[in-house]
């Protein structure tokens, strides 16, 4: 009798499908959805959803509400609008954490702020854009420069033109300029270009600050990206202390994840 339940039982599982097309049309929504999130783009309408991926009103809708049950998106500040939600955020901290370079990383940034006198940091690519992951403060000044671990990062930052210029995908510099005026465009392909050719990228940020970014490459390509941020204008690098010292540690630190190393040892970067 139990033998038969359970032949019968395996009979009926063979004849349903694994995975169906719905199931794999759902996901593929979830994931569009996820992507229209970014730099310039932290809440969105159900209506700029449906708009922006081809779906009727009533069914963006009703997915953004889902995920907002499930903690995957929540409602943003403004009346109608979503928000990327908690448990990505948990997600991508696990996704984070598990990566090599965040292990090797701080005491190289430790090096380079002192040497430097600007803060460090480390940003890893997210979904979209740059993630702020580690950040070492310089405290030497009167006034200490920051940003918060977390941040996203958009176009205007070196660590996104770094970023944009060594990452594989040969169509995401179009995805990013593709929200931006013409003028902001022109800016970002240039800033891109020169990147590229230089191997750093340097801005001027509102308030009179300014960055420097450098990229880190592991086995797979570009992994990270480090950079200083300082009251300090950055020249070219074989004149400016601090630029070049960014530039050894990046070296330094790709050494590091090359040979598998732990990166405590500061030979590198002295």
């Amino acid at each position: 009798m139990h033998r038969m339940k359970y032949d019968q039982a395996v009979a009926s599982s063979k004849s349903v499908p694994e995975t169906s097309s719905f199931d794999i049309q759902a996901v593929s929504r979830v994931g569009q959805i996820l992507t229209l999130f970014g730099p310039d783009t932290a809440e969105l309408t159900a209506v700029e959803v449906s708009e922006r991926i081809g779906l009727n009103r009533t069914t963006a809708y009703r997915y953004c509400t889902s995920l907002v049950a499930a903690g995957i998106l929540e409602r943003g500040g403004e009346r109608g609008t979503f928000a990327l939600g908690p448990l990505l955020l948990r997600l991508g901290v696990q996704a984070i954490g598990r990566r090599r370079v965040v292990e090797i990383a701080p005491p190289y940034l430790a090096r380079l702020s002192t040497e430097a006198r600007a803060t460090a940091v480390l940003a890893l690519w997210g979904a979209t854009a740059p993630i702020v992951t580690l950040v070492h403060e310089d405290t030497s000044r009167t006034v200490v420069l920051t940003v918060r671990a977390g941040s996203q990062l958009d176009a205007t930052s070196s660590q996104m033109r770094v970023f944009l210029a060594y990452h594989p995908d040969p169509h995401l510099l179009e995805r990013v300029g593709a929200t931006l005026s013409e003028p902001q465009r022109a800016e970002l392909e240039a800033g891109v270009y020169l990147a590229r050719r230089t191997g750093y990228s340097t801005v001027t940020l509102p308030d009179g600050l300014f960055a420097a970014a450098a990229p880190v490459f592991d086995e797979h390509g570009i992994c990270a990206t480090i950079a200083l941020l300082s009251a300090d204008q950055f020249g070219p690098a074989s004149e400016t202390p601090g630029l070049a010292a960014l530039l050894e540690v990046a070296e330094a630190i790709t050494a590091a994840l090359s040979a598998g190393r732990g990166g405590h040892d500061l030979a590198d970067v002295q």
